[in-house]
């Protein structure tokens, strides 16, 4: 059994690399080379504390590291287990969630998070290129792939564009889809940013990860072919299951 092999597994109090780093570095060599499976929990931090001679702090500092690398995945009140490889998307292409999800064989869900009309303000008007005070209608859901919390979305459509769009239409389907088949929007183009933060506390609820655990902001401004920006859309994605991968060329 792996936790078997782990019980053999010694590290080095002499070596002048720290402890916590050689029981990384230890149960990193095991996942990759297939002695904990995807999805197979971990001994508990007590019982690895006393394998290693540690500390179950040590032991707590090497298995946070691999969390924090999305080798490991907490859940909390049951234990700590082998996470499956990360989602890599290229950001060559335009795509959305429900599209990503699909192409990698996993099931996409939402959960609408709130539904209602705002006024524009300062920023938001900015990217949007409208007057402040202008309708717009914000969509926030919580993304899910297999059922398991991937990100936060916050979409902001321009409302004279979008009439009668209704909270029942947006909390399961693709929001592109729909734009594009029941108002014959031609997606054509978006500007992406991309910023490493942190969680906070309610991020990191519906998230199911720790506060001030690191998580990818990404905002998008998406354009229709008459290149009129039509949508503003922040998202917080777990960054232990996302890694976003951009292509370059250079003629």
């Amino acid at each position: 059994m792996a936790e078997e092999r782990v019980a053999q597994a010694r590290i080095d109090k002499r070596s002048p690399i720290p402890m916590y780093y050689q029981i990384m570095e230890l149960l990193r060599r095991k996942i990759h080379d297939g002695e904990f499976a995807v999805g197979a929990a971990l001994p508990p931090e007590r019982e690895l504390a006393e394998i290693f001679r540690v500390s179950r702090m040590t032991v707590r500092q090497a298995i946070t590291a691999l969390v924090n690398e999305g080798v490991l995945i907490r859940r909390q009140g049951v234990g700590t287990f082998v996470a499956p490889p990360k989602i890599e998307q290229v950001l060559s292409k335009l795509t959305s969630f429900t599209e990503d999800m699909q192409q990698r064989g996993l099931h996409p869900s939402a959960k609408l998070l709130h539904f209602e009309h705002r006024a524009a303000e300062g920023e938001q008007a900015a990217l949007l290129g409208v007057p402040e005070g202008e309708s717009l209608l914000v969509i926030e859901r919580l993304r899910l792939a297999d059922d398991l919390p991937m990100a936060i979305e916050r979409t902001h459509l321009l409302d004279r564009l979008f009439p009668h769009l209704h909270r029942e239409e947006v909390e399961h389907d693709s929001l592109y889809a729909l734009l594009e088949k029941r108002y014959a929007i031609r997606i054509d183009r978006a500007t992406e940013s991309l910023e490493a933060t942190v969680a906070d506390a309610a991020e990191a609820a519906l998230l199911e990860i720790g506060t001030g655990n690191p998580v990818l902001r990404r905002t998008r401004v998406t354009y229709d072919e008459q290149q009129q920006p039509f949508e503003l859309a922040t998202s917080v994605y777990r960054a232990d299951r996302y890694k976003f991968v951009i292509e370059l060329s250079r003629r």
